[in-house]
C-alpha cells in the first residue's frame, strides 16, 4: 500500500449528493455515499475528475450530484477498493485517509456519463451486491 504525504500539491476530488460549503470537513464515521449500513472508517477522494463523476452519479440519495474539490488533512493511502484489485496500479488516483478531507471548492461545470453506461456501472454493482461482494473495504 503506497502512502502520500498530507501537503501533497495534486488537486483531489470527492464525488458525493452532500450540500456541503468551503471549509466543511468530510469526516469518516458515517455510512458510505453507496448505502452501506455500517459507518465507514475511512474517506475517499479521487485524483481524476472522471471518478468523482462516478461517485457523484453512483451515490445514494435525493440531493443534487455534487463534485467537490478537497484537501487532505493528513495521510493519503491507495484506495484498495480499487487499486490493483480492480484496475492494475491506481489508474483512477482513488485514496483514502482516516483524516478529514477540508471542502476547498466545487466543481459546477462537469458532464455525466452517458445514460447506457451509467446503467450498466449501476447494473453491475447490483450484480456484485447480489453475489455477496464487499463494495466498499
Amino acid at each position: 500500500m503506497s502512502t502520500r504525504p498530507s501537503m501533497f500539491r495534486e488537486q483531489f476530488f470527492h464525488g458525493t449528493r452532500a450540500d456541503l460549503s468551503t471549509g466543511d470537513l468530510i469526516a469518516s464515521g458515517f455510512t458510505s455515499n453507496f448505502g452501506e449500513g455500517k459507518p465507514l472508517s475511512w474517506v475517499y477522494c479521487t485524483g481524476t475528475l472522471d471518478a468523482a463523476i462516478w461517485g457523484a452519479e453512483l451515490a445514494t440519495g435525493d440531493g443534487r450530484e455534487r463534485i467537490y474539490m478537497v484537501e487532505p488533512t493528513g495521510e493519503l493511502v491507495d484506495d484498495p477498493n480499487l487499486t490493483n484489485k480492480k484496475f492494475p496500479g491506481n489508474p483512477t488516483r482513488s485514496y483514502r485517509s482516516r483524516d478529514p478531507l477540508r471542502v476547498v471548492g466545487e466543481v459546477t461545470n462537469w458532464q455525466g456519463h452517458p445514460p447506457e453506461q451509467l446503467q450498466h456501472m449501476k447494473s453491475s454493482l447490483e450484480r456484485l451486491k447480489a453475489e455477496g461482494a464487499e463494495i466498499i473495504d
